[in-house]
Parts: structure tokens; C-alpha cells; sequence
């Protein structure tokens, strides 16, 4: 069940609603805990087992948790850590990363000829799995730190991880940034109303746009690699770069939308990250949940830039790659914007900081082609694709269509330059200088009616951040 269709829409979402606000207040926990075990259960019905999987991480870490209050040695607080952390860890190097270090082994045992085949697991990925993991090891190592206690009630705690807003793809929401809503928060229609403006920005974003323009993309993998011509190229990493953001930034708002219904005040996960200058500073608007958790919970006890900054700058963006996917593209990627950084670090930012419009050509090329690397899993047609790039070169075959680029520039024109539009954050400043007036309201109820059509035609592809 994605946020973008009707069973959502119009069944789920008004149901769970109406029996939310109709419970009272010391049972809106529950409903919400019962309402998010359904949502994930519709997710995960082929593979009933990790719904299992999801309540053994709540009961696992809730244990932890414990034995971490309870402790007054250090030593035993860390091995309660470390039990609750091989836990989280464990289980998802096991259902994600398995098969990559299988297929690894068994490729570097045929180069040397060792005879060795080490079998496949071949495990499907549990939904969500990267990003709950994510949250209840904050969770653990917040108690640990002694910055939050011990949540005593195992229905507050699995309340907090499998909220369904964001239990799939995100934001990552730690449990000190919603444990007194957790308690008690407030309920009034104007919350549901400003959850519903948010919601339905959000799902325009990913009706309208992501899936429109993703389009491009899937056909320019259809038609392949080898047989497009270089305008062509650039138009479809331009396609992808405006399909994985108004994707994953229309999801956050219609998470936050849902949390806003029912009282909470999740964080922001984008701030405008095409507007960017530099690499560095489009990794601080992009995913910023994901970022911040990094930066609190390896970078800075890593040593942080008191202590070899770039060792931990260059262990933070492997492990952000590899968090991404289990695929030598994602290490690839990490490295590739460890390497930007890292050179932005050097002082390159320090120069476009000084000639702003320098930053932005540069980033008006780095942003497509990192998330090129990003989007395709092939090494050898990563190759092929970075080849069409450029104007100079010619396939071998020679069966690249003349004149493809006008035919899908036309067809497209209108949703990438929407797209173009509101990656400038205009609209937006628009709607909120006016968000309460009837040319906004109105604005608001259109689009949302518009998306209902585009789903009504099938246009409600799933949520790209879902595989991962």
C-alpha cells in the first residue's frame, strides 16, 4: 500500500482516522501501533515472517534498552549495547548485504580458480528495514548515552518504530524528537488541516511530477544505453535527478502531513538541495534526517574533525553508499561524493562560495551525473551511458535514432520544466506567503484532484526509496 492510491486514499487513511480520533487519548497509542501493523502487514503479505521480524526488533531493543537503565557499571551497559546492536546490525547484513558478500566471494573464488561456492540466501529485502534499523539503534544508543530513560511501555516504544507515516521510507525520527508526543500531544481540526495541505504538496510532487517525468527515464533504459544520442542522455539523468527528488521530498511532506494529523512534528528531510553551491552543502539539504544521523551516531564518535576528519569523512560516505544498497554502483557512488567533498574541503568550496554562479554550474553537472552513478547498478553500461554524454563520441554500431532527443523533449517539455520550476522553491514561497487565502486553497484542491485522476489512469508507481 503506497500513500500515492486509492486503497489508501479513500479506505485506509479515513478509516484509521475516524477511529483514531474517535479513541481516547490513552488508547490512540494502540490504534495507532494496531493501524501501523496493518499498513506494514499489506506490504509484507507475501512474506508474513517479517512482520515477525519488525516486533522482534521492538521486543529486542526494548530488552536492551532495559538492561542499559538497569546497569550502573559501564561495562555492563556496553555489552547490553552490543547485544541490542548485533541485533540491529545483524539481522540487516543478513536479509541485505548477504548475497553481496556471497556473490563477492564466489567471484574472487573464480579468479583464482579456488573451487570454492559459497550458496545464496537469496533472501527478499524486508520492507523498510534500512530505515527502521535505523531508528531503533538511535533509540538504543540515546538510552546508552544516557540522554533519554529506558521507555518503560513496549506499546509507546513499538508505537514509535512502526508509525507508519514514516516506517517505510523516512524521515528518520529519533525517539527524543517525538517522545513527549509519544505521552501526550495535541489534537484540533487545525492540525488535520495543515497535515492535509502538507499531504497533498507532497503527493503532487509525487503524482504529478516524479512519475511523470520518471517516465523518461524508464524509457530511455528501454530504448538502451548504446542507442541514445547525447541530448538525449543528458535529458534522461535530468529526468532521474527530478524523479528521485519530488519522489523522496513528496513522501517526506506527506509523512510529515500524516504526522501533523495526529499531533506529531516530525523533522524536515529537504531544503531545497538544487539550489546548492557545492556538494557539501547539498548533502546538508538532501535527507537531512539520514545525514544528522550519521553525523551523531558515527561521524562525531568517530572523533568528528578533531580526530582524523578525512578517515571518518571517507568510513561515513561508504557506509552511507552501502546503506543505499548492496551493489558495487553504491560504494561507487559513496566514493565518488567522499572524493567531492573531500575536495571541497580543500578549499574548491571556498571559491564558489565567492563566485555563487560558478557553484551552481558546477553543481548544475555534478548533481546529474553522481546520481547517474546512483541509478545504474551495471558498471559496463555506467560506462557506456557516461560515453553518450558526450557530444564527441559514437557507438560502435551506430543505431543511435537522429533526432530523439526532439521527440521526447516535446513529449516531456511541460513536466521537466515544472519539475525545473519547483526545484527552485518559487511555487512554494508562493503557496506559503498565500496559504490560507482561496487562490491557494483552491490551488490545493485541484492538484489533489488531478493526482486522483493520474492515479485513476495508473500513474502510482511505487516510491523509489521503498527498495532500499
Amino acid at each position: 500500500m503506497v500513500f500515492s492510491s486509492f486503497t489508501f486514499l479513500f479506505y485506509f487513511l479515513p478509516a484509521f482516522l475516524l477511529v483514531y480520533f474517535l479513541a481516547p487519548a490513552s488508547w490512540k497509542n494502540a490504534v495507532l501501533f494496531a493501524a501501523s501493523l496493518i499498513f506494514y502487514y499489506n506490504g509484507v503479505k507475501e512474506h508474513p515472517c517479517y512482520m515477525i521480524l519488525i516486533l522482534l526488533s521492538v521486543a529486542v531493543n526494548d530488552v536492551a534498552a532495559r538492561g542499559i537503565a538497569r546497569c550502573g557499571k559501564k561495562r555492563g551497559r556496553r555489552m547490553w549495547l552490543a547485544g541490542g546492536m548485533s541485533w540491529n546490525i545483524g539481522s540487516l547484513f543478513v536479509f541485505k548485504y548477504l548475497d553481496f558478500l556471497s556473490g563477492n566471494l564466489n567471484l574472487l573464488s573464480d579468479k583464482l580458480d579456488m573451487g570454492v561456492h559459497v550458496p545464496m540466501a537469496r533472501l527478499a529485502l524486508p520492507l523498510g528495514i534500512s530505515f527502521y534499523t535505523f531508528q531503533i539503534s538511535s533509540y538504543l544508543f540515546d538510552v546508552y548515552r544516557k540522554r533519554i530513560p529506558a521507555e518503560r511501555s513496549f506499546l509507546t516504544l513499538g508505537t514509535y518504530l512502526c508509525m507508519f507515516p514514516q516506517l517505510i521510507a523516512g524521515p528518520i525520527v529519533t525517539y527524543s524528537q517525538i517522545r513527549e508526543r509519544l505521552r501526550s500531544r495535541a489534537h484540533s481540526f487545525g492540525n488535520v488541516e495543515e497535515g492535509m495541505r502538507t499531504f497533498t504538496v507532497g503527493l503532487a510532487f509525487k503524482v504529478l511530477l516524479a512519475n511523470r517525468v520518471g517516465n523518461l527515464w524508464t524509457q530511455v533504459n528501454t530504448i538502451g544505453f548504446e542507442s541514445i544520442s547525447c541530448p538525449l542522455a543528458w535529458m534522461g539523468i535530468a529526468a532521474y535527478s527530478f524523479q528521485i527528488y519530488f519522489d523522496f521530498y513528496g513522501y517526506s511532506l506527506m509523512a510529515k502531513g500524516l504526522g501533523r494529523m495526529m499531533g506529531f512534528a516530525f523533522p524536515d528531510n529537504f531544503h531545497h538541495p538544487y539550489l546548492s553551491r557545492s556538494m557539501t552543502e547539498f548533502w546538508r539539504r538532501w535527507h537531512m534526517t539520514l545525514g544528522g544521523w550519521f553525523r551523531e551516531y558515527v561521524y562525531i564518535p568517530l572523533g568528528g574533525n578533531r580526530s582524523h576528519p578525512y578517515r571518518n569523512l571517507f568510513l561515513v560516505w561508504m557506509l552511507t553508499g552501502l546503506w543505499h544498497g548492496a551493489s558495487w554502483n553504491f560504494v561507487l557512488w559513496g566514493f565518488v561524493l567522499f572524493v567531492l567533498i573531500l575536495l571541497e574541503k580543500c578549499g574548491i568550496k571556498k571559491f564558489f562560495d565567492r563566485l555563487p554562479a560558478l557553484g551552481h554550474l558546477y553543481m548544475l553537472f555534478a548533481i546529474p551525473l553522481t546520481w547517474l552513478v546512483f541509478a545504474v547498478p551495471d558498471l559496463k553500461q555506467l560506462a557506456v551511458y557516461l560515453g553518450r554524454l558526450a557530444p564527441l563520441t559514437r557507438p560502435a554500431d551506430g543505431t543511435v535514432f537522429q533526432g530523439d532527443f526532439l521527440k521526447y523533449g516535446s513529449d516531456y517539455f511541460l513536466p521537466l520544466a515544472a519539475s525545473l520550476l519547483c526545484c527552485s522553491g518559487l511555487p512554494e514561497k508562493w503557496y506559503e506567503a498565500r496559504k490560507y487565502t482561496f487562490p491557494a486553497t483552491l490551488a490545493l484542491v485541484v492538484l489533489f484532484w488531478a493526482c486522483v485522476y493520474c492515479m485513476y489512469l495508473g500513474l502510482d508507481d511505487p516510491f523509489l526509496y521503498y527498495q532500499f
